[in-house]
């Protein structure tokens, strides 16, 4: 029975038909997102042999979400969900399939090509907060933690398999077939969005505009909760993100072989995988917000211990570890957020989740490049891990209710039924 427990809940996949649709909907639209990421990179790469277009990329996707997110947000809470999230799928698909079309005819100039993928992250913006309020509509409180568990083992599966999935077929069919197959993996997408019940915003629906804004945001000022646990994110994320250290460490410590460094984010994803697969262990949990201090916490340990580690197998293991507890954190962070927040506000409280967790990385990869450029990357890496538990112990101490909040039971639930 400990071994049971311990494993991913699958529950709510056998008990929701809307859910299970929606989860392998989204599960393939994912992977196919990933494949076409790398064939952008690798198109863009292609044609300008440029670094700053293949980073370029990544403003293409990121401002899109930080501008327009709290704004999406609103409308969320204001429109029938169901219907906001058929169109944003649709306008995604639609840009892949013009994505798919120029690489199959003869392909755009790369500034086209950027055009169309913030185009495609402005119908994100929309698609990330509104995907997110299915989850309290489709399962009862109970099983939101098991489900917000299966989201996150089909986000890491994508990450981890789109790639390579993506640079085969880059192979054999070059970027148009890849961006045809990613195409047609929105038809997975909208079988999930066409099981959906109507979703209509509730009885106090959002104030159009800015107004609706500056209530969302006064509801996140307001609750410790959600305020705790948004800014135990970002001290996770702004103060320890690695991935930018990762080439300038491997060159210090590791002999700057090209085969170490591909293992790094490969390492960080299996940890996450193997957290999701066995999240029953953390899910089951009746007090989330201890977990996600305690996996936030965790993270920084396991960074500061991969900079400090002289053996190649050692590192890993820790970054494996860190993917592990990011994973915890991230499921109980989501899962006290929903717990926390009002059927009415939850677009715009998902909006601003999803802007933490875009602008979060990027400013953390920023700041651990100016550190290591400064000092090294072993130091970056060690002062962020020691940072992030020291800011994540700071919000465990002045925020009591993320230490003594208890969730409720999938045991007793079941046990009543």
């Amino acid at each position: 029975m400990g071994v049971k427990h311990a494993l991913l809940d699958v529950t709510p996949l056998r008990r929701s038909a809307p859910f299970r649709r929606l989860w392998l909907g989204q599960a393939l639209s994912r992977l196919g997102g990933q494949m076409t990421l790398v064939a952008v990179m690798f198109q863009v790469w292609q044609t300008t042999h440029s670094t700053v277009w293949t980073g370029a990329v990544g403003l293409a996707q990121a401002v899109p979400l930080i501008v327009l997110g709290l704004f999406a947000g609103s409308v969320v809470d204001r429109v029938d969900r169901r219907k906001f999230y058929l169109i944003t799928t649709a306008g995604q698909a639609g840009c892949v399939s013009l994505l798919a079309l120029q690489g199959l005819i003869g392909q755009f100039p790369t500034a086209a090509v950027l055009l169309l993928v913030a185009v495609q992250s402005c119908f994100t913006a929309g698609s990330g907060p509104v995907s997110r309020t299915f989850i309290p509509r489709l399962l009862p409180e109970q099983q939101r933690a098991a489900g917000l568990a299966l989201n996150r083992i089909s986000f890491q599966g994508a990450m981890l398999a789109g790639p390579v999935i993506g640079g085969l077929i880059l192979g054999l069919l070059g970027v148009g077939g890849c961006y045809l197959i990613d195409a047609l993996t929105f038809a997975a997408a909208f079988y999930g969005a066409f099981g959906l019940p109507r979703m209509s915003p509730g009885d106090e629906p959002a104030r159009p505009g800015l107004r609706g804004v500056a209530d969302g945001l006064a509801f996140l000022v307001r609750t410790p909760v959600i305020r705790g646990a948004l800014l135990t994110d970002l001290a996770t994320t702004v103060l320890s993100m690695p991935i930018s250290l990762f080439p300038q460490v491997n060159a210090e410590r590791f002999g700057d072989n090209p085969r170490t460094l591909g293992l790094f984010l490969t390492a960080v994803a299996l940890g996450g995988v193997a957290a999701s697969l066995f999240a029953g262990s953390f899910t089951r949990l009746s007090r989330p917000g201890l977990v996600m201090l305690a996996g936030s916490a965790t993270w920084g340990a396991a960074l500061a211990l991969f900079g400090l580690s002289a053996d190649p197998w050692a590192g890993l293991a820790f970054l494996a570890l860190a993917g592990a507890a990011d994973t915890v954190s991230v499921v109980s962070r989501t899962t006290l957020v929903q717990l926390h927040t009002p059927d009415e506000l939850l677009g715009r409280v998902s909006a601003a989740e999803q802007i933490v967790g875009q602008a979060g990385p990027d400013l953390g990869n920023l700041r651990g490049g100016l550190v290591a450029d400064a000092t090294s990357g072993t130091t970056a890496l060690v002062s962020g891990g020691l940072l992030c538990i020291g800011a994540v112990a700071l919000v465990g101490t002045t925020t009591p209710g993320l230490r003594w909040f208890s969730a409720p039971s999938p045991r007793g639930a079941a046990a009543g039924q």
